[in-house]
C-alpha cells in the first residue's frame, strides 16, 4: 500500500513537472509570437509610411533561424527603398531595413551553423532589420564573432564590405600608391580612409563646404585620412601641391556624380579607374573626352548586392572577407562610422536626423 502512494506521488510529481515544463513552453511560445517591426505598406516619405506595428512570428522551420535584433543602421539605400527608388524593392508591406547585427535565440532541428547565442548578420538585402525578432532560413545568415563592438557588427555587411572591394577588385593598389574619393565623410568613405590606410594607400578624400569643415577634417584624419578637401577645390590650381607630395589617384571613388565626378576623373593618372557606388548628386556622371582618349580611364560601377548575389555560392570568399574586416576590427584599425544610438520606439527622430544635409553621424536603431 504505502509502496503504491509513493508510486502514485511519484508519477503526480512528473506530471506536474511536465505540465509546468509545456506551461513555460506555451508561454515563452506565446511571448514570442509577435515582434514590433517598422512597417511600410506604400512608398513615400519615411517619416509618413514607416509605422512601429506588431507583427505575427511564424513557426520556426526545420531550417530555420529565430533571431532577436540588437542593432541595425539608418542607411541611404533604405531610405531609397521605402521611397521606392532603389534598384531592389520587396514586397509591400515590408519590414524598413537591410543591415544590422542580430542574436540567435533559437534554430530548427536541421540547423548545423548556428546555435543560441551567435551573433548573426543579413547576407543578402531586403530582409527587413528594423524589428525586434525575426525568422530567417540558415542560409540567409552570416556568423560574426560576439567580441567585436556591437556598433561595428551592425555596420559591418554593407560599408567596409563595399570599401574593401573597391580598394581591391579594380586596381592592383600597393603601398605609397593614392585613392580619391568624394563623399569622404560617409559610411563607405570613413571605412575606405581606414582600410587604405592598413595598406600603406595614401587618400585625398573631398567632402561638400560646410561650417564645421575644420572638425571633420580633424575628424576623418584621426582615422587617417592624408588629405581633406572641398568640392570646390577639386578645381582649384592648389590640387597642384598634393602631387608634389603623392602621385596622380590611380583609383578614383565616386559616390556623388555631376561636377564632382567629373573632376575627379582630370585628376586620375593614365590608365586609372572611377568607380561610382552612389549617386548623391542625383546627376549623370560626365567624362571628358580627353580622359578617355588621351589617358585611357576606365568607369566602371559596383553594388554590393549584385557582388554578393555573383558570390552567393562562394561562402569561402565572402567569409574570408568579414573574417579579415573582424580582425582590423578587433586591432583597433576599423571603426564604426561616427554613430548615434536610437531606440527604435523613438524611430521618428532618428529618421529625421538621417535625412538631414551634410550628417555625419549614422543612426542605429537599437531593440
Amino acid at each position: 500500500m504505502w509502496h503504491a502512494v509513493k508510486t502514485l506521488n511519484a508519477h503526480n510529481g512528473y506530471v506536474c513537472a511536465l505540465i509546468a515544463k509545456v506551461a513555460r513552453y506555451s508561454v515563452s511560445a506565446a511571448l514570442r509570437k509577435e515582434s514590433v517591426a517598422l512597417v511600410y505598406k506604400s512608398h513615400g516619405d519615411p517619416m509618413q509610411v514607416l509605422k512601429l506595428q506588431k507583427l505575427n512570428l511564424p513557426a520556426l522551420g526545420d531550417s530555420e533561424v529565430l533571431i532577436k535584433m540588437l542593432a541595425a543602421p539608418i542607411n541611404p539605400a533604405d531610405i531609397n527603398m521605402v521611397q521606392g527608388t532603389y534598384a531592389v524593392l520587396p514586397e509591400l508591406p515590408a519590414v524598413g531595413g537591410n543591415e544590422g547585427v542580430g542574436q540567435v535565440l533559437e534554430v530548427g532541428g536541421h540547423v548545423t551553423s548556428f546555435r543560441p547565442g551567435d551573433w548573426v548578420i543579413p547576407r543578402d538585402a531586403g530582409l527587413g532589420t528594423w524589428r525586434k525578432e525575426l525568422v530567417l532560413k540558415e542560409h540567409a545568415l552570416l556568423r560574426v564573432p560576439s567580441d567585436i563592438p556591437l556598433a561595428c557588427a551592425a555596420t559591418l555587411s554593407v560599408n567596409p564590405c563595399t570599401a574593401i572591394r573597391m580598394l581591391s577588385d579594380f586596381e592592383n593598389l600597393q603601398p605609397g600608391n593614392s585613392v580619391i574619393q568624394n563623399a569622404a565623410n560617409s559610411g563607405v568613405g570613413q571605412a575606405v580612409i581606414q582600410i587604405a590606410a592598413t595598406k600603406g594607400i595614401k587618400t585625398i578624400n573631398v567632402v561638400r563646404n560646410r561650417p564645421n569643415f575644420q572638425t571633420l577634417t580633424e575628424y576623418l584624419q584621426s582615422l587617417g585620412a592624408d588629405y581633406v578637401i572641398t568640392e570646390e577645390s577639386l578645381r582649384k590650381p592648389e590640387m597642384k601641391d598634393i602631387f608634389k607630395n603623392i602621385p596622380h589617384p590611380r583609383l578614383a571613388l565616386n559616390c556623388v556624380g555631376g561636377k564632382s565626378a567629373t573632376e575627379m576623373l582630370r585628376h586620375l593618372q593614365h590608365g586609372g579607374t572611377m568607380v561610382t557606388y552612389g549617386g548623391m548628386a542625383k546627376q549623370p556622371v560626365t567624362a571628358p573626352v580627353s580622359s578617355l582618349i588621351f589617358k585611357n580611364v576606365k568607369l566602371c560601377g559596383f553594388w554590393m548586392t549584385q557582388w554578393k548575389r555573383d558570390h552567393e555560392h562562394e561562402m569561402g570568399e565572402l567569409n574570408e572577407m568579414i573574417s579579415s574586416l573582424c580582425s582590423l576590427i578587433r586591432q583597433g584599425k576599423l571603426k564604426a562610422p561616427a554613430y548615434t544610438e536610437v531606440p527604435i520606439t523613438d524611430y521618428k527622430t532618428a529618421l529625421e536626423n538621417a535625412m538631414k544635409p551634410f550628417s555625419s553621424s549614422k543612426q542605429i536603431l537599437v531593440m
